[in-house]
This record gives structure tokens, sequence and C-alpha cells, in this order.
């Protein structure tokens, strides 16, 4: 597909101001609490529509509705099962305890409640995963304007790299941050575009219901929420219920560093918590804008083999010019959200929790943003160079998930025993970490022995979060706890007091 010129210009249009206002915020990143926290002035606003926005990146547009036209309408429990829930625990629980103490990274709050081993193992893990998610990132942009723009892969994986590059270098998490607000406002236009002129073309959605029965019954559960547990997709309802439900989803909201660092830039714990539940009634409405075009294009273009394409598909097929750059740029924008994002909290884990932890503890604050800014590059080149992985996977969701899935489990073990129970001790924590990757990694390998299903990321998010639990719980019971004064204000109920107040308490007690 040829873009016509007026799409041209909107598109050139929206990535020079893009470009602009994240080069603004450049003057607020001077220091590491700017860089890395925005200075800790976000509203509850802007977090919550940054955390969507960065949520609901390119491998969403293009990811879920290639799920939705293989699985149907299922893949919207990745919102309303998984992330409404996750997120409103997530606000009322977690993120006060991590605003309180201060802290710039998951990593980092891990390492007070246990120890440095399992501070730089998980930061080392993510900067793998997140490196590697990227890559998926970079490879949808490929793909994306290589059909809309005729551009070559390998030339559009570039110039975005170089155009994201720019602005989040520079301008760190407080452009970062803007732009995904005004990307998010763009996201949703473009998706209503699709979707309004979709049901106009089909007909409603009678018509499209009617379309999808009429395929043959191995679409009999296209428009079910709910998959039998024989269900040869990777959304059987075990799966969705323990995989998801229970330990991907709150594992993202609670220790994934992308979308946490958004509320430990929050100006005060009020905001930081109103953005991340603000943002959990904004993902309610997320699956209409992602999902459901993907049912729109197997009703209009049934037997397309790779559902990655359809997105593509409907702009190519529905869209008049001009309203072609419009949705054009809203996955360009959703793209960047992504993008931006990954690289932001990349460079904060590598700079504050590998770089001043154990190579330079005593450098100037310009000095540590300078590392931010050049492993920021770094990890832009890591991405694309890990872009063909994705080829390797039977969609690009598929493949983000099963990532995710090594990871995610054991995380939220150690996040979920470390806050609620004090008793849990510093070798449990590492010991439940390492040992739930591994069981991760060998539940992978061994997989078409262990499960019956194909893609098995939820079954292994589940079991190795069981798992970690299990071997964090045990370790703990034969290993010494840490005095309940050095966990205070890391545990669930035990208020972090500033030194004037506990002073103050000291006082009072020996009176």
């Amino acid at each position: 597909m040829q873009l016509a010129g007026i799409d041209y210009f909107i598109v050139v249009l929206y990535l020079a101001g893009i470009v602009m206002l994240g080069l603004y915020f450049t003057k607020y990143s001077t220091s590491t609490n700017g860089y890395f926290l925005a200075g800790k002035i976000l509203p509850f606003w802007a977090i919550a529509m940054s955390i969507v926005a960065s949520d609901i990146g390119v491998t969403e547009f293009i990811g879920l509705s290639g799920q939705s036209y293989r699985y149907g309408i299922v893949a919207a429990n990745y919102d309303w099962i998984g992330s409404v829930p996750a997120m409103i625990l997530a606000g009322l629980v977690f993120i006060p305890y991590y605003w309180r103490n201060g802290i710039f990274t998951i990593p980092e709050y891990l390492g007070r409640r246990y120890n440095i081993y399992v501070r730089t193992i998980h930061a080392g893990v993510w900067l793998v995963i997140i490196a590697l998610g990227l890559g998926v990132t970079f490879w949808v942009a490929g793909g994306v304007l290589s059909n809309l723009a005729s551009w070559s892969v390998k030339t559009s994986i570039i110039v975005t790299a170089v155009i994201i590059g720019i602005y989040t270098t520079a301008g760190g998490l407080s452009a970062v941050v803007m732009t995904e607000v005004v990307n998010l406002s763009i996201m949703i236009i473009g998706s209503i575009a699709i979707l309004l002129l979709g049901f106009w073309e089909i007909g409603g959605w009678h018509e499209l219901t009617s379309r999808i029965a009429s395929l043959g019954p191995e679409y009999k559960n296209h428009l079910s929420l709910v998959l039998p547990a024989d269900s040869n997709t990777p959304y059987p309802w075990p799966g969705i219920l323990f995989g998801l439900t229970l330990v991907l989803a709150p594992a993202y909201y609670i220790g994934n560093q992308t979308i946490v660092q958004r509320c430990l830039g929050a100006r005060n714990e009020w905001h930081a918590k109103a953005g991340m539940i603000f943002g959990a009634f904004l993902k309610m409405t997320i699956p209409i804008l992602v999902v459901f075009p993907g049912l729109i294009a197997l009703a209009l273009y049934p037997g397309i083999e790779d559902g990655d394409v359809v997105f593509s598909k409907l702009i190519k097929e529905l869209l008049p010019p001009g309203l072609s750059g419009l949705v054009f740029v809203a996955l360009v924008a959703a793209l960047m959200s992504t993008m931006s994002s990954v690289l932001n909290s990349c460079s904060t884990i590598f700079t504050k929790d590998i770089y001043e932890k154990h190579l330079n503890k005593s450098a100037s604050d310009k000095h540590y943003v300078i590392v931010g800014r050049i492993i920021t590059v770094v990890i832009l080149i890591l991405g694309v160079i890990s872009s063909p992985l994705t080829q390797k996977f039977h969609g690009i969701y598929i493949y983000l998930q099963t990532l995710n899935s090594f990871i995610q489990g054991p995380i939220l073990a150690i996040l979920l025993l470390g806050m609620f129970w004090p008793r849990t001790t510093q070798w449990a924590g590492l010991f439940g970490l390492l040992g739930g990757i591994l069981l991760a990694a060998l539940m992978y390998i061994f997989k078409r022995s262990l499960f019956t299903i194909e893609e098995t990321f939820l079954y292994i998010a589940w079991w190795s979060f069981l798992g970690a639990m299990i071997i964090t719980w045990s370790v703990s019971l034969f290993t010494k706890p840490f005095p309940i004064e050095k966990i205070r204000g890391l545990v669930y109920r035990q208020v972090l007091y500033d030194d004037k107040v506990q002073e103050a308490i000291k006082k009072q007690i020996n009176s």
C-alpha cells in the first residue's frame, strides 16, 4: 500500500511534533531524580495515561488483533480479567510502599527487603527480558511500516530507533510520560476510526456475529470469553484463571519496572496511587480498541494465515487518504510509547542497580545521567539486533508472553511473601528467585512432555510462581529472618517513619 501525500504530511507533522515535545523536557533531566523519576512532579492523570499508552503499544494493536482473529474475543481477558484487578491491587497496596521508600527501581526494593544478590540477579534478568521484548516491538514496527509505507523492514527499524532514541535519551522519564499522554489520545482516535468504518462495512454487530458463525464449527467459541480446559489454544480457562489472573497480570503491574516507574515519579503518594487506579478504569475500554478489530477482520477477510497482518489489512482496505495517515500515526504513536518506556526503564535499572551499586558508587549526578543516556543507546542497538527472533514464534504476542513467563511468576512470589510475611528471609528470596526461573526454563524445554497444548506460557507462569512460593517459604523456615526494624516500611502494615518521627517515638518510649 502507498500512503497518499496527505498521509505523509500527517506522519511527518506528528514525528516532528513528538520529537520537539520530547526534547522540551530535556531541561528537567539534569539530575538522576529528574532524568529517571521526572523530578517527582507527575500528576495522576499523566501517570494513568502513560501506563495505558505504554501497555497498549504496537504489540497490542497488532498482536492482540491478530490473537482475536485466530482465537476470538478471549484475548480481551488480558485487560478485563487480568489488568483491572491487578492494577487496583498494585495501586492500593504496593505502590504506596514503593513511593514512601523513595526507590528508583523494583530491584532496589528487593535489595532492601532481601539482599544485594537478589537485587543484582533480578536487575540482570530483567535487562535481558526487556531487551528481547524491545526486539519484538522493533520487528512489529518493521512489518507495519513496510506494509503501509513501502519501506524495507531494515530501514523501518533503523528509522524508528533513531527517532525514539533522540527524545528518550535526551528527556528522560518526563519526556516519555508527556509524549505518551499525546500518543494515547492519538491511539484512541485512530482505533475508533477503524471500529466505526469496520462496523459500517460489515453492517453492525449482528452481521459480524453471523458471519463468524457461518465460518464453521471451529469458530463456535470465537465469541466466548471462557474456553474449555482442553481447548488447543493459548487461552484455556485454567490458564486464564491461574496463569493470567493470579500470576502474569499482578506480576506485570506490581513488579514491572516499566509500569511502576511512572508511579515512582508522582508528586506525592496520593497521585502515585490514583495514577494506577485511574489507569485501571482506562484499561477497561482497551479491548474494544485492540481486540474487536481482529473480529472485524475475520468477518471481512477470513482465511488470512498470519493474524499479525490483519490490522494493516484493515487500514489498507477501509480507510481513505488522510484517515489512513491518522491511523498510521496511531500505530507509530503506540510503537513509540512502548519503546520509549522500555528504554527509560532499562537505563534506570542498569544505572541504579548495576553501575552505581557495583561499578561506580561515588560519581556525580551528572555522571549517572550520562551513563543512563549511553545505556539507552546500547539497549536500542540490542533491540534492533534481537528483533528477528520474533519470527520463531506463532505471533508476536505469544513471543512476548513467553518471555514474561520465565520471570514474572518467581518475581511475584518473592514480592508477595516479602511484602506480606515478615518471616521471609534474605536467602529464601534468593533461592525462590533462582529456583522459580530454573523451573520455568525446564518446563519450557520439556513442554511437549508436560503439557497438551503448544503455547504453554500461562501454565509455565502459574507453576513457576507456585514453585517459587514453596521454595521461598521452605527456606524461610530454616534461615534467620531480619530484625523487624530492618524491614520496617518494606512490609505491609509496618509503617516507614522518617528520622524525626522515629526519634520522637524513642523519646516517648524512654519517658
